[in-house]
């Protein structure tokens, strides 16, 4: 399989558990691999058969930018939720980082690797 890459989406958001964070906006980094078969997109040098990935990272940024979440691991899950609508995605690895969360930290966040999940009517 091969891979689709968008590394470095920086998004403003509400994002935080203290009540001081829900009052402010701040710079999310975003990092996504894609399982995709580039093989046709290449093959016929085809845009119709190649991942979209500036729309994909417009509806990204778009969805982090106006939802409200208190955890990354949420905000993490509805981006790879968001990423697998495309039927033709096999696999997404999200890494989202929150600059600044901790003091002497570049930042912090979480990564999650999710598959699709089969049509039990295509077993």
């Amino acid at each position: 399989m091969d891979k689709v890459f968008i590394r470095g989406l920086e998004v403003l958001s509400t994002i935080g558990v203290y009540e001081w964070e829900k009052g402010i906006r701040r710079k999310l980094l975003l990092d996504l691999e894609l399982g995709f078969d580039n093989r046709p997109a290449a093959a016929t040098d085809d845009i119709h058969l190649a991942l979209d990935y500036a729309t994909l990272s417009e509806k990204i940024a778009h969805h982090v930018s106006n939802t409200v979440v208190e955890l990354v691991e949420t905000m993490a899950e509805q981006v790879a939720t968001l990423a697998l609508s495309d039927a033709r995605v096999q696999w997404v690895k999200v890494t989202l980082t929150k600059p600044g969360a901790v003091p002497n930290s570049a930042g912090v966040g979480v990564e999650i690797l999710r598959h699709r999940t089969p049509n039990p009517a295509q077993q």
